[in-house]
């Protein structure tokens, strides 16, 4: 059995060469049949082992051989097969991917050609397009031929030369296809502009027109293009965009924006054989601005020209452009002009239109309902799309609007005040007041009350009321001299509250807090603005000082008086300008004390060259020490005068003894201080010390009328803290040694109360000589 077996590889495998089909089939047939022998053969035999008990020993072991012997050669002829089959295999797929690179190479080069063939063509019936005046088709094969230059240059590795060329020549066809609608454009819509540059005055507003070519239908072949063929060829070069923002910059700039911004200039239209013009005559205008519904009807008329003789004409827009294809040159334009032109009526219409008084407020309804017919006519036209737009919006929020715009006038009209001249001054007495609004008393319930109660009390006889009763003017302010401007301020801040009263619960807040900011920027702004005014010029101080209290004055009860007038949110106490009050007294007090420095300052300058009243029989030193107390009273007699009818009397007569004291604080000083004084020195010195008594108290002129001022001049030792001791000082220049000692009287004297006993010594030392009398009256004084 070996032997069939064994010849049968052999013959297989002695096989070389390339394998057949039916070759190899046929042995794969015949080893299969021998695989069928062996497995009867060895059935056969594991039957007769197992089931019919044979010794078959050796029978055995020659099958298991030959079942060996005949795997290992179906092994051995499995590997063959294997490798001959892969490396047919592999040679088939080789030639296979060559024809499959080659044919797709012969494809794309195809493709390539069939793309070439296309540009050409489309190229070729551009021109024939172009020559018959088919802008539309002739714009549609640029298109192509854009689109098939486009997927040549997308092939990678094939970057024909000729590419270069193309492109050119498509720039070329373009830009010639461009220049003849250019011309086309220009015939439909002639501008006539004004030969300066300057488009800002009504003169060259004047010189602009445009005209609109108006053919009839069936002459439209012989003259030329349709409109429709134009517009739609610029839109399918994708260059409509761009003409209509040339147009409507123009459009805006030189007929749309005039007409806004002049209230004489008038839309005036003429219709000719084959053209429409429109242009402008000028009217003498009624108000300074034109009202929001003749502005509507001027830019409606010019709209309604263009939508009739321009902008009615239906456009195919390329589809990256539009998701509906179709859309009106209106619409376009609209997109272009209309949030500029929007926010230009804004601005130089509407804004004026604003009311400025609640009152008003009610007629702007008319300006709105104006607004909404406006709109819907260019809705109507197509030259708006979509909802409410921002002019229509700011129209309907017209509250808020003029709250915005009181506001700002507010603020505006009070700064105007706060910069203006301070010296202009009124006169405020205890009986002036502003002239306050007349608002209902809130509370006319608890005034019955108080009626009834009143009532009762006189029927029962019972009389609580306190006999002293205080002043009608206990609590005004007292006479004085003010700022026209803040009497102005403070009339504004009044009658703003008023008209919050009456305002919306916003309108009202914001009214509210623009009163609160008009005098937070008077803190900010008149101490800034009038600076070196202030510093330089006392009765600015004064004045100022006195601004600043009487603003303060108003604050305490301003809110009060409004308080329950005004919306509820700030009924709640938010009403108060009481917290404004510490900082306007300190802003008036700091900028007067400022002031009264500046003048201390100066006495004491001037009475530094008074050489320390020191050696008096010197007549140079005399009359140094007497040119500069001259010098001080002219000071303060100046200063008397300049603070005369300003400063209420009790603050003159504190800031002129103030200054007085401190000229007679500095002679006492000095005087104190000298350790010789001869008997001459001390005649001179009392010379000094008597014309300064004598023409001090003549610096106390608060009022006019001179024969009212004695009274203060009187009481200067009442605001003189140092009067009296000067008084004493020159008791002490004219006495003798008793009188002097009579003057302490043990402590207890006047001179005691001026004086302290060192200080007395130290003058008696200076004043007397060395003698036993000194001696003694030295030590009395203790």
């Amino acid at each position: 059995m070996a032997a069939p077996a064994g010849s049968l590889v052999a013959a297989v495998l002695a096989h070389s060469g390339r394998l057949d089909k039916e070759d190899l089939g046929t042995r794969i047939g015949r080893l299969s049949r021998r695989v069928e022998e062996l497995k009867g053969e060895v059935c056969n035999m594991i039957n007769k082992k197992y089931n019919e008990f044979l010794p078959s020993m050796q029978s055995a072991e020659d099958l298991v051989s030959q079942l060996e012997g005949l795997s290992s050669n179906i092994d051995l002829l499995k590997a063959g097969i294997e490798n001959e089959v892969q490396q047919d295999l592999n040679i088939a797929v080789a030639e296979f991917s060559e024809l499959k690179q080659q044919l797709e190479r012969d494809t794309l080069v195809l493709s390539i050609l069939k793309k070439l063939q296309e540009f050409d063509t489309a190229i070729k019936e551009y021109n024939t397009a172009l020559l018959e005046k088919k802008y539309v088709a002739a714009a549609q094969q640029l298109e192509e031929a854009r689109s098939s230059l486009k997927m040549l240059e997308s092939r990678k590795g094939f970057e024909l030369k000729i590419l270069k060329a193309l492109g050119t020549e498509l720039t070329v066809q373009t830009q010639n296809m461009l220049y003849h609608l250019g011309e086309e454009w220009q015939k439909l819509a002639v501008w006539k502009l004004p030969p300066s540059k300057e488009s800002s005055s009504l003169e060259s507003a004047m010189h602009s027109e445009l005209h609109l070519r108006t053919v009839p239908s069936k002459e439209e072949e012989i003259a030329g293009p349709p409109v429709a063929s134009v517009l739609q060829a610029f839109a399918v070069l994708g260059e409509l965009h761009t003409k209509l923002k040339i147009f409507g910059q123009l459009l805006l700039k030189y007929i749309l924006k005039p007409l806004i911004s002049y209230p004489s200039l008038q839309p005036f239209t003429e219709e000719q054989s084959d053209v429409f013009i429109l242009r402008f005559k000028s009217e003498e205008p009624n108000l300074d601005h034109s009202s929001p519904m003749e502005v509507f009807d001027k830019i409606k008329l010019i709209f309604e020209v263009l939508h009739k003789y321009l902008l009615n004409v239906p456009l195919e827009q390329p589809a990256e452009d539009k998701k509906n294809g179709r859309v009106t040159l209106a619409e376009l334009l609209g997109d272009a002009i209309w949030e500029e032109l929007s926010d230009c009526l804004i601005q130089n219409c509407l804004v004026n239109s604003i009311p400025t008084n609640s009152s008003k407020l009610e007629q702007y309804v008319e300006v709105i309902k104006s607004t909404e017919e406006f709109e819907k006519a260019l809705k109507d036209m197509q030259f708006l799309k979509g909802d409410t737009t921002d002019l229509l919006k700011y129209a309907r929020n017209v509250n808020s609007h003029f709250a915005n715009k009181k506001c700002q006038d507010v603020i505006v009209a009070a700064r105007n005040l706060m910069t203006s001249e301070i010296h202009n001054t009124v006169k405020i007495t205890p009986d002036s007041s502003v002239a306050l609004p007349r608002l209902p008393d809130p509370g006319a319930g608890d005034h019955l009350k108080m009626q009834k109660t009143s009532k009762l009390l006189h029927n029962n006889m019972v009389n609580l009321e306190n006999e002293t009763k205080l002043s009608q003017y206990t609590f005004s302010l007292p006479t004085c001299r003010i700022s026209s401007s803040v009497e102005k301020l403070m009339e504004l801040a009044y009658q703003t509250l008023l008209e919050a009263t009456a305002s919306t619960d916003q309108c009202c807040i914001q009214l509210f807090y623009s009163v609160r900011n008009i005098f937070q920027l008077f803190y900010d702004v008149v101490p800034t603005y009038h600076k070196e005014n202030l510093q330089k010029l006392p009765q600015l101080a004064a004045i100022h000082h006195n601004n600043c209290m009487y603003i303060a004055h108003h604050l305490l009860t301003l809110g009060h008086q409004f308080r329950y007038r005004l919306t509820n949110i700030l009924c709640d106490g938010a009403a108060t300008f009481v917290d404004l009050v510490p900082g306007f007294r300190r802003l008036g007090m700091e900028c007067f004390l400022a002031q009264m420095r500046v003048q201390k300052g100066e006495i004491l300058e001037r009475l530094s060259s008074a050489r320390n009243f020191s050696n008096m029989d010197d007549e140079e030193n005399y009359c140094a020490a007497n040119k500069a107390i001259r010098q001080v009273l002219h000071q303060l007699k100046r200063l008397g005068k300049v603070w005369q009818d300003v400063l209420p009397v009790n603050v003159y007569c504190k800031a002129m003894g103030t200054l007085l004291n401190t000229a007679l604080t500095e002679i006492v000083t000095r005087i104190a201080a000298l350790e010789d004084i001869s008997a001459e020195d001390a005649d001179r010195l009392y010379s000094l010390c008597r014309t300064m008594v004598e023409e001090g108290p003549q610096v106390f002129t608060p009022l006019p009328e001179d024969d009212k001022n004695k009274k203060y001049q009187e009481e200067v030792p009442v605001y003189v803290q140092k009067w009296m001791t000067f008084k004493e000082l020159m008791i002490i220049l004219q006495a003798n040694l008793q009188e002097i000692v009579d003057q302490w009287a043990d402590g207890k004297g006047p001179l005691a109360a001026e004086f302290s006993a060192a200080e007395v010594k130290s003058l008696i030392r200076a004043l007397f000589q060395n003698t036993e009398r000194r001696a003694a009256a030295l030590a009395k004084i203790k």
